[in-house]
């Protein structure tokens, strides 16, 4: 199970296993894959086309879920973990390209992304209420082992190496994202021209739903659980939402997120939502966790620098903060 930078569903949706057909000729299959709550819609001329296609874009994303956990004791990542300080691992083609695409995330945010955080992860536990700062020490310790500077890719032999032990990589900031859009590239390739994959939180959308209307997509509020506060249209690219609002920790009267700055070792403060609108998945998902690390000034300042690629930011404050071309609905 990939453990995440919790992503907000962002439709208001059902958490029980199902699979139906309309007679719109529209197939949906939800459940729980990767820890969280994931659906996948297909709109075709055929029931049985589209329910076929919503089959195997779910086993899909089983597939990549069992490639990139770090928990499944037999899976390439939790190799490159055991292998930390020790010896390169080689790994498929898709891992490794998979890596050096985080890798380049991490250099474009300044290490506010990096799939190396991982190494932090027994620090916190948000889910105990009584959860107090741990010593400094034991954060620097940990933080010490961070770094995408130290995960060494070979091109030639195609293989992973963990300089140090004690490092450990995860995939919760993107993992999601990879995933919902190798589900819709699977399921285009079956002919499907109107679908939707929600991974969690991580959306992608592409055509229309079978009334030839766009997908709108709800914006959870961070205050109100099960409310949105704005809606987006969406006919072709993803929608991702990082959040806090479901998991967080008061501490002296402080709010402290479950996402983790991997640069400090400390829970981000400042903001309690961010929401990615770009073509991509994976790197909307990736975006989303490094703009709550960044925070609101840095993190808009980098979304307005990059193409093709927006946000809408809900601050500490309840401040609704935008980059310079989103068009919210009421």
């Amino acid at each position: 199970m990939i453990q995440p930078h919790l992503k907000i569903p962002l439709l208001i949706i059902g958490l029980c296993i199902s699979w139906s057909v309309s007679a719109l000729n529209t197939a949906k299959k939800t459940g729980v894959l990767m820890g969280s709550y994931f659906e996948v819609v297909a709109v075709a001329n055929n029931d049985s086309i589209a329910q076929s296609a919503t089959q195997k874009a779910w086993d899909e994303i089983s597939r990549i879920e069992k490639l990139i956990s770090s928990w499944d004791t037999n899976s390439e990542t939790h190799a490159i973990n055991q292998n930390a300080g020790i010896q390169p691992v080689k790994v498929s083609t898709e891992l490794f390209q998979l890596i050096k695409r985080s890798i380049k995330i991490s250099q474009l945010t300044g290490g506010g992304f990096d799939i190396s955080y991982a190494a932090l992860d027994k620090l916190w536990n948000f889910r105990d209420q009584n959860l107090k700062i741990p010593e400094k020490a034991a954060i620097d310790a940990a933080v010490s082992h961070v770094g995408f500077g130290k995960i060494l890719l070979d091109n030639g032999q195609q293989t992973v190496f963990l300089l140090e032990k004690g490092m450990k990589i995860g995939f919760g900031g993107i993992g999601k994202g990879f995933a919902a859009n190798q589900a819709r590239k699977l399921m285009m390739e079956m002919g499907i021209e109107n679908g939707l994959v929600n991974a969690g939180g991580d959306l992608i959308a592409w055509g229309h739903k079978a009334d030839g209307s766009k997908w709108r997509i709800g914006l959870a509020d961070p205050n109100t659980k099960g409310k949105v506060f704005s809606y987006l249209s969406v006919s072709n690219g993803a929608v991702v939402t990082s959040g806090d609002y479901e998991r967080y920790v008061m501490i002296d009267g402080k709010r402290y997120a479950h996402i983790l700055d991997p640069r400090t070792g400390y829970p981000v403060t400042g903001l309690k939502s961010v929401t990615i609108l770009c073509p991509d998945a994976e790197i909307a998902d990736a975006l989303a966790t490094s703009v709550f690390v960044l925070g609101r000034e840095k993190g808009l300042t980098l979304v307005n620098q990059l193409n093709d690629v927006e946000a809408v930011l809900v601050t500490d404050q309840n401040e609704i903060l935008t980059s310079a071309n989103v068009n919210l609905e009421k």
